[in-house]
């Protein structure tokens, strides 16, 4: 347990501000609490801050993902390939719309999906078989999606690339050129979640961002029920009143209230990032040379995580609980879940995730950490590891 006075660690925290409070507020008194300008203006400032060209405001990161594999049109007869070691959303996504789900193997040197993995699964495969690939950022270390952009070319398929570990994350493509996460340059659609762990957060809510004015107008109509009041859309307009309901959409908006504390957030997003690289480079220090192996530093990475891999986790895992570090393992493999063991899966034996779970642990990482709970977390890890060897 914590000393005395000492509150818990947690993996992840958030960071609230009087301004933040007081963003909130306003609109409390303001004349809209949903559905007014603060989404849109939200959704502009997300734009400017990614570089995209169109941004959609929704409830949450997974209903981000949901709606995105509507506009892509995935449906019974889909197949899409994402990574097992994500959240279970950004598989499940396929599943709402009835799609079946491949797993390809990660890299074991990043966590991310493994390209080669992936190729080697569309050539077992009849072209037309797969329609899409869904790339997951983990821990928010960017996928290289110029290369991923070539190879879905390739073969005719979408990319929803899952960046809700990336904000703010960017990486560096075959010619030298850096892309921020969310621009739209490679992804067809990218999306984000503001969870309370994020770099961002509106209590919940998500974004899905992307450069196609067809997509944007489809997830528009998608998220409030499939209806438009548009003037150029509609079939018929007797009236200021009228509106269509075009196609089965849903309630996935985001409330005034959520986006006024989002664009509060999203003025600190730049700094919160400049303090998680710090605390990874910290990190990295203190373990250079132990018996506890960090996934690799990367120029882009946002660091939603710092995952370090370690022997005998259990042990580890429940002795910084017993010293009030809450550390938290991310993510049980998706293809050992029993949903998916049940309904099925495509690809074959997937090594490289089930050995990377075999120690994962990730460490608390967020902007409040300080460095005095930093250096508890470092001396309880090397203490418990026993500065042993690789897991």
């Amino acid at each position: 347990m914590p000393g005395p006075g000492r509150r818990p660690i947690p993996y992840g925290r958030q960071e609230i501000t009087d301004e933040d409070v007081a963003r909130v507020v306003e609109v409390l008194r303001s004349e809209f609490l949903t559905q007014g300008p603060q989404i849109a203006e939200f959704e502009r400032e997300f734009c400017r801050y990614t570089g995209a060209e169109y941004a959609v405001a929704v409830a949450n990161g997974t209903a981000a993902l949901h709606l995105a594999a509507l506009a892509l049109g995935v449906n019974e007869q889909s197949r899409v390939i994402t990574t097992p070691i994500t959240f279970a959303a950004s598989a499940n996504c396929v599943r709402y719309c009835g799609g079946g789900v491949a797993f390809a193997d990660i890299d074991p040197g990043t966590a991310l999906i493994d390209l080669d993995a992936v190729e080697r699964l569309l050539a077992a495969a009849p072209r037309g078989h797969f329609q899409g690939i869904i790339p997951v950022d983990f821990a928010g270390r960017p996928v290289r999606l110029d290369a991923l952009r070539a190879l879905a070319d390739q073969h005719g398929l979408w990319i929803l690339s899952d960046a809700c570990h990336a904000l703010g994350g960017s990486f560096l493509d075959q010619a030298g050129q850096r892309h921020s996460c969310g621009n739209g340059k490679h992804a067809d659609l990218t999306v984000f979640s503001f969870h309370p762990v994020k770099h961002v957060t509106s209590g919940e809510g998500g974004m899905i961002t992307t450069r196609s004015p067809e997509l944007y107008q489809r997830l528009v109509r998608l998220r409030s029920h499939g209806i438009t009041r548009e003037p150029e859309r509609l079939t018929q307009n007797p009236g200021g009143w009228y509106y269509e309901m075009q196609e089965l959409g849903f309630n996935y908006r985001l409330t005034d209230l959520q986006a006024a504390l989002g664009r509060s957030q999203l003025e600190r997003a730049a700094a919160g990032l400049e303090r998680r690289r710090a605390i990874a480079q910290r990190y990295d220090r203190a373990f250079a040379g132990s018996g506890v192996r960090a996934l690799p530093p990367d120029q882009g990475h946002a660091y939603h995580l710092y995952v370090v891999s370690v022997r005998d986790r259990r042990r580890v895992y429940q002795g910084l609980r017993e010293r009030g570090i809450h550390a938290q393992v991310h993510y049980i493999p998706l293809h050992t879940m029993p949903y998916y063991r049940q309904v099925g899966f495509e690809g074959g034996p997937l090594p490289h995730a089930e050995a990377y779970y075999a120690g994962a642990l990730s460490l608390p990482m967020y902007p409040l950490l300080t460095d005095e709970e930093q250096d508890q977390v470092i001396a309880a890890v090397l203490e418990l590891s026993g500065r042993g060897g690789m897991p």
